[in-house]
């Protein structure tokens, strides 16, 4: 039995294979959209992949059991609570997929969601009564469990699903022996949770001592520990959840359909019929020059996520890109189910050159600069765009709180005809922030080069004091 595990960093997400060498049967378990490592491997070993599994309805990502099943006819198997629009073959609680010297043994484990199952996985070459590994989804993390709060717009209580994992936990997956490797479907970064660990594998004995959801308790002391204290989740997570569960172009019909050209003239028509413009360049690129209403949301950070939480899903999208990165970027707009891309601009910003009534630049400050501004008589407001606790960890001095995903919503909070100061920790959601006030039509809009990470390296904690707490917040 061989179990791989592929590991997509920009969405914190795990993926498996798990084949039999004998029978050359191969198993893909909560894949990402596109395929190709998948199909790639299964070319290298000579595997057939017979079924792709689905833990869950993913709510982060869109996952790629379609293309599978396109590609290479797999089966999609859930567990048996998945409602779909499109044929899967359904397993109970219990029930048993055999091949070779591989075991799959179905868990039912609902609590992250109704329909969440983990499979354990067993190596019949080495024992038919241990477990090797168990595939765990979104159930148990490493340091963690899966949010039970992501169903409350469908209906279920997080208090009715922290009941369930509550169970799930204790019933289906701490009865298995300590050396059961534990394989999750997230790691560190992943909003499916909040204290995933960087690790990306452990042992049930492990998360047993260590993970806190897995100590000693009551249900009402787990309950009111699972559900405090999450992060907000991204808009987009409801959206993708219910792709998941219809039947939808598969990525390569997306690219296909997506990867255009258009020109400026065509670009324009589209803004006039209510398109969103992004601009996936760098932020420093952006703030050269960039077209006006664009929203910069730089490829080289956590772009899937970000995209997710600030763009529409539904709304038409033109790309404004590096030349040669347009096909990239629709591929991980796609690996979150964002396929309304109609084109992009041909050329990137080199068609503005006969239109630089189309550009504006964007003013940018450093550290240094800022601090000079604060000290006169009309000083900028400084506007924090990083998250609630970010913020209370540390920021500027009577600086301006408002998280990104509701910058849009809270504008007319910053006073107007002001100077104003935008920031994050590092610069790359703080050029998001740029283009949403720029939008919102504030002229005097400054980015702060590098970030609060800047201003904390120019003059440190002892020269500008740092306040827990500040008289205003806009925090939702």
């Amino acid at each position: 039995m061989i179990v791989k595990q592929f590991y997509l960093q920009c969405l914190a997400h795990a993926s498996y294979m798990v084949a039999d060498e004998s029978t050359k049967i191969a198993v893909v378990v909560d894949p990402q959209r596109d395929i190709g490592q998948y199909l790639q491997e299964a070319r290298a070993h000579n595997w057939t992949v017979g079924y792709v599994f689905l833990t869950h309805f993913h709510a982060d990502f869109l996952a790629g059991h379609l293309e599978l099943h396109q590609q290479t006819g797999a089966q999609i198997c859930m567990g048996s609570k998945a409602q779909t629009d499109f044929p899967i073959t359904s397993f109970n609680d219990g029930e048993i997929l055999e091949f070779g010297k591989v075991r799959i043994k179905v868990l039912e484990t609902p609590g992250h969601t109704p329909e969440s199952i983990s499979l354990a996985v067993y190596d019949l070459a080495k024992s038919s009564e241990r477990p090797h590994c168990v595939l765990t989804g979104d159930t148990l993390f490493i340091g963690d469990v899966g949010r039970p709060d992501l169903m409350a717009s469908v209906g279920t209580t997080a208090e009715e699903l922290g009941s369930q994992l509550f169970d799930s936990l204790r019933k289906k997956l701490m009865p298995l022996p300590d050396e059961t490797l534990v394989y999750p479907a997230h790691g560190a970064g992943s909003m499916c949770g909040k204290n995933l660990s960087s690790d990306t594998v452990s042992t049930l004995g492990k998360q047993r001592w260590e993970n806190y959801a897995l100590q000693p308790m009551t249900k009402e002391e787990f309950i009111g520990l699972v559900t405090a204290d999450q992060p907000e989740a991204p808009a987009y997570f409801g959206y993708d959840a219910q792709m998941n569960r219809e039947t939808h172009l598969t990525l390569g019909e997306v690219v296909k359909k997506s990867l255009r050209p258009l020109t400026v003239n065509e670009a324009l028509e589209h803004q006039r019929k209510g398109a969103q413009f992004l601009d996936v360049r760098k932020a420093v690129d952006y703030a050269g020059g960039h077209m006006k209403g664009s929203l910069n949301i730089g490829l080289m950070g956590k772009f899937a996520t970000w995209a997710g939480t600030l763009l529409d899903p539904k709304c038409p999208m033109v790309l404004i890109a590096e030349p040669g990165m347009e096909k990239e970027a629709i591929e991980r707009l796609g690996r979150i189910g964002f396929d309304h891309v109609v084109g992009y601009l041909d050329g990137g910003m080199q068609a503005f050159s006969n239109r630089p009534d189309l550009l504006q630049k964007g003013q940018r400050i450093s550290a240094q600069g800022l601090a000079e501004l604060l000290t006169t008589a009309h000083p900028p407001v400084v506007v924090d765009v990083r998250a609630e606790k970010e913020w209370e960890a540390g920021h500027i001095d009577q600086s301006l709180n408002i998280p990104l995903p509701h910058l849009a919503e809270h504008v007319q909070k910053i006073p107007e005809n002001t100077p104003v100061v935008v920031h994050c920790a590092s610069g790359y959601r703080s050029s998001a922030a740029l283009g949403i006030l720029e939008k919102a039509g504030r002229t005097q809009v400054m980015d702060l080069i590098g970030g609060y990470d800047a201003w904390i390296t120019t003059w440190g904690h002892p020269k500008h004091k740092l306040q827990a707490a500040c008289t205003t917040s806009c925090a939702s």
